[in-house]
Formats: C-alpha cells, structure tokens, sequence
C-alpha cells in the first residue's frame, strides 16, 4: 500500500539562484520529509550579488493556481512569503479563507533583514487588515516588528509588548525573531508567544556569517512542514529554530557574496 505524503504548500516569490523564497521553502520541505508545493506570487532574477528584475505573476495566474491545487490535492499546511503588491495579498488572504489548506504560517515579507521596505503603504494596509488576521503563527523579523508595532523594541518587556499587539491584531501565536546584525552579540533570542498566553525563549549562540540567505524562509517553512505533521507550535518551532541554525552553522561555497544557508546539513542534524 502507498504512502500517502503529507503536503505543505508555499504560496511565495522564486528567487531565480536557488537562496531564498519558494526555493528555499521547498529545500526545507523536502529535508523534513513532506511534499512541498509551490504556489507562484512573483520571480526574482538575482544571485549572490544582488536581485536585479523581478516579476509579478498576474492574478488571474495566482488565483488558477489556487483553484487546480485545492481540486486535486489535500493540504495540511501552508506558508506565506513574498506577495509583491495588495491585490495579490488581497487574492491570497480571500483564498486562505475560501480554502481549507490547513495550519497558516504568515512570513510577513514587509521588511529585508536589513531594514529596507518591501510593500507599499496600500499592500501593508490589506496586509494588516486581510493578511494577518489568518495566522495560525507569524514570524516577524525584528524590522517588521517595529514596523507592525510602533515599538522600539529595545528591551525584553518591550518584545512582549509587540507580541501581545499582534496578538490583538488577530495572529494566534506570535514568533518575534531576535536580532542579528551586531558582530559584538554572542546570541540571538527569538520570543514565542503562543495562544495561550504562555511565553517561550529559544536561544542559539550568534554566527556571524554573510551566508544568511534565506533564514527567514526557512524558519517558516520548516514551522509550517511540522504543522503539517501535526506537531504542537512548541515543538514545530523549536524543530525549525534547530534546523535553521544548523543551516548556518555549516555554511557551503554557492557564489560570490551573501550565498545561501546549507539546508543539507540542517537535514542531517535534525532529525
């Protein structure tokens, strides 16, 4: 008798050398043993230097793949990535709602890790008001917790704080990922907030590395393939925090500058 494979779907941007987006969701997929699908939002043409053109796919596009996936296929979980624009974040969220595709993991993709913005002020408006209130959790970097919150986020209390208003923004578990672009740190501390009120700390000692394409990526599709499994958010976080930090722990030689993380490794070690 088959197996029948579990299915996590990534609704994102492919970057065209394989680092981040769709490809690195699908990277992280296949290493936690589930069936990765890939729902098109948008293509980058970049490499390790840089992203020079992209693409945005057509709604029309984007919402024929929503309908021919969910016509054949079961899916448990789901992640979002890159949507580019407000009608695309406004087809995504109107089919998150129409469709049962299971757990929602919301990457939001509104601010690079580096601080720069991502959407317009029309798109991060629906991204507030029809975007975020469909996650089942939501992994923020630390610019876009500023962002969403209006917070300094200086101190632990005040990452708390911005938790609990995303929280009220309708999120029901909330991941605050630490920050990570001192050389002087020796740690990163992200922050779950979960449903319940109760709070989490995962802790991991800092790398300080240029090879960091595609972290958040991962982090979210790895959430969102332990979902799928059915794990508890706990334990699906702590699995990808492992995962991912292995992934950096182990860098490998792919291009010239800001090269990819090594989800081989993070397969091998994290099982």
């Amino acid at each position: 008798m088959m197996k029948k494979e579990i299915i996590t779907l990534t609704i994102a941007g492919n970057d065209s050398d394989g680092s981040a987006g769709m490809t690195a969701d699908l990277h992280s997929f296949y290493a936690r043993k589930v069936y990765g699908m890939g729902l098109l939002t948008a293509a980058v043409a970049g490499n390790t230097t840089g992203i020079y053109a992209q693409e945005v796919m057509p709604i029309s596009f984007i919402q024929k793949q929503f309908d021919v996936l969910n016509d054949d296929f079961a899916i448990s979980a789901l992640k979002t990535g890159m949507l580019a624009n407000k009608e695309i974040i406004t087809c995504v969220a109107a089919n998150l709602r129409k469709y049962d595709m299971g757990k929602i993991v919301i990457d939001p993709v509104i601010m690079t890790k580096h601080g720069n913005t991502l959407l317009d002020d029309d798109a991060y408006q629906a991204f507030l008001d029809e975007l975020l209130p469909l996650a089942d959790i939501i992994t923020p970097n630390f610019y876009e917790q500023q962002k969403l919150t209006g917070l300094s986020l200086d101190s632990k209390e005040e990452v708390l704080m911005g938790a609990k208003m995303l929280q009220a923004m309708g999120a029901k578990n909330v991941l605050m990922k630490g920050r990570h672009d001192s050389p002087y740190q020796t740690q990163v501390t992200d922050l779950l907030l979960a449903a319940d009120g109760q709070v989490y700390e995962f802790t991991k000692p800092f790398i300080n590395t240029e090879r960091i394409n595609g972290t958040g990526d991962t982090l979210s599709a790895v959430i969102a393939a332990e979902l799928a499994k059915k794990m508890s958010i706990i334990d699906s976080v702590k699995i990808a925090k492992d995962f991912t930090y292995e992934a950096i722990a182990h860098p490998i030689e792919v291009g010239s500058k800001y090269g990819p993380i090594n989800h081989f490794a993070a397969q091998e070690d994290i099982e």
